[in-house]
């Protein structure tokens, strides 16, 4: 039993922090190397995973996606889509794909004269599945070793934690009040049926005893 309860709780973390992972925002500091719009098949294995502020062509199921293509300090690659979150989820609000595509564009350059760019972004990356992270937001920085402090993350994380402890007291104060004794009359119930069975099994036998030392005496 211990085994299940343990197996349910890391499921239970896996899913929860899964889904964390893929909502909250990063940041990387990249150089944009190509900004391009592609028509994308929606259907299949990624179609959760493209926007849906967006329609699709209602005779193909397909739509044109902006991407942006970008590399970090080392030469690793990495494509971004950007499409409008609109007042779907995750909860970004994002309206202004267009602007970003345009700021992207201006922001491009080439490794003689890189210009570094602070990438805002929710979502994972799969090639084997063709799942791209979203672009959210492009800040020009000085230097690919600029560090950003999470805020939002922190603060999400943090409000999150103290839901989970506040949520888990209210339900051990509830288990106390209310479950507890419940049980505990119950159990005492129970106890009272056994004493009540043990007492009527030794009158009877008390009884019965009786009448043994009755027959004998009687009959012989």
């Amino acid at each position: 039993m211990a085994y299940v309860k343990w197996i349910f709780w890391a499921l239970v973390v896996l899913v929860v922090g899964g889904f964390l992972h893929y909502t909250l925002p990063r940041h990387e500091t990249l150089r944009l190397v190509e900004s391009e719009v592609r028509r994308v098949e929606l259907a299949g294995t990624n179609g959760l995973f493209w926007g849906s502020a967006e329609p699709a062509d209602a005779t193909t199921g397909s739509r044109d996606v902006k991407f942006i293509s970008a590399v970090d300090e080392g030469g690793k690659p990495l494509v971004l889509r950007n499409e409008d979150t609109g007042w779907g989820w995750p909860p970004y609000f994002k309206f202004n794909s267009s602007d970003l595509q345009a700021r992207a564009a201006d922001l491009i350059s080439n490794t003689s004269n890189p210009q570094w760019v602070s990438v805002e972004y929710y979502g994972w990356r799969s090639q084997l599945f063709s799942i791209y992270p979203n672009a959210l937001k492009l800040t020009a920085v000085d230097s690919p070793n600029v560090r950003v402090i999470p805020w939002l993350n922190i603060i999400i994380l943090t409000v999150l934690v103290v839901l989970v402890l506040v949520v888990r007291a209210l339900i051990k104060r509830f288990w106390r009040n209310r479950v507890d004794p419940v049980v505990a009359r119950v159990a005492e119930g129970f106890d009272d049926a056994e004493d009540a069975v043990g007492d009527a099994q030794t009158r009877f036998r008390g009884k019965r005893q009786k009448f043994r030392e009755w027959w004998v005496e009687t009959f012989g």
